[in-house]
């Protein structure tokens, strides 16, 4: 019986990066706050689905009842990479 792989998590910047199907979670369990990376429109380049335009939510990190801190649009995912990063830490020095 071949032995049990052990799944590494992304992380960037020391925070939890976790896709599931067109979102991408950042952020720590612990922490007040996450944002969440939603996929709204892709395009195919050859064999790879690019993004096009990605919603960005900074939420409570709380599992029932999360609330929508803010909230914004940007075309491509390294634009949105840039503002989501940026409101999170913002938001865990801040708040």
């Amino acid at each position: 019986m071949p032995a049990k792989k052990k799944e590494e998590v992304l992380t960037y910047k020391g925070k939890m990066l976790l896709r599931k199907e067109n979102e991408i979670y950042y952020g720590n369990p612990g922490e007040k706050y996450m944002v969440v990376f939603r996929i709204k429109d892709s395009e195919k380049l050859e064999d790879l689905n690019i993004s096009k335009k990605v919603v960005i939510e900074l939420r409570t990190n709380e599992e029932k009842n999360s609330t929508l801190i803010k909230q914004a649009e940007r075309d491509g995912l390294y634009k949105a990479f840039d503002i989501g990063f940026f409101w999170l830490e913002d938001a865990l020095e801040n708040f």
